[in-house]
């Protein structure tokens, strides 16, 4: 059973963990991608309580950039060649523990991200090489609510979620 009491940052991949990693082409070529509003409100709930969220991908969109933008995402690292050494990095600028950051991601690139944090997750519909190391799998795929899923058991665990 993993324990989500001294995480106090997120740190997430983009296609395929915010999104379902398909992605609409435009007649102009334009990149479509459709992102979870119930994984952007556990987003904007964790920064409310003071956790840091960062995102990490490889891939570079406006739109993307724009999407963490509005949520009020900070710690947006994105064309990224190494996802580790960008997250060390962050982690040193910031002063954040890497052993209370939970990180998810889907896919092979991720993969190295298992050796840096706390607590490495994915979602159900993760890769079998990252599904077969990570620390917790989440119920939900990519882009429906498996960020949500993740942020809402850590905050309940450290009774941070909120109630209205």
């Amino acid at each position: 059973m993993v324990s989500f009491q001294h995480i106090r940052a997120f740190a997430f991949d983009v296609d395929g963990v915010l999104t379902d990693g398909q992605l609409l082409i435009t007649e102009s070529g334009e990149l479509l991608r459709s992102m979870n509003v119930r994984d952007g409100q556990a987003i904007k709930f964790a920064m409310e309580k003071g956790y840091s969220v960062a995102i990490f991908t490889k891939g570079t969109s406006a739109g993307v950039r724009k999407r963490f933008e509005v949520l009020g995402v900070k710690h947006v690292f994105d064309a990224l060649q190494s996802k580790p050494e960008a997250f060390e990095e962050y982690a040193e600028a910031q002063g954040i523990d890497p052993s209370t950051v939970l990180y998810m991601g889907d896919d092979l690139p991720d993969v190295p991200m298992k050796a840096k944090v706390g607590i490495f997750s994915c979602p159900n519909d993760a890769v079998p090489e990252v599904q077969s190391i990570a620390d917790y799998i989440s119920p939900l795929g990519g882009g429906k609510g498996c960020v949500r899923d993740v942020i809402e058991k850590v905050m309940r665990t450290q009774h941070q979620w909120p109630s209205y």
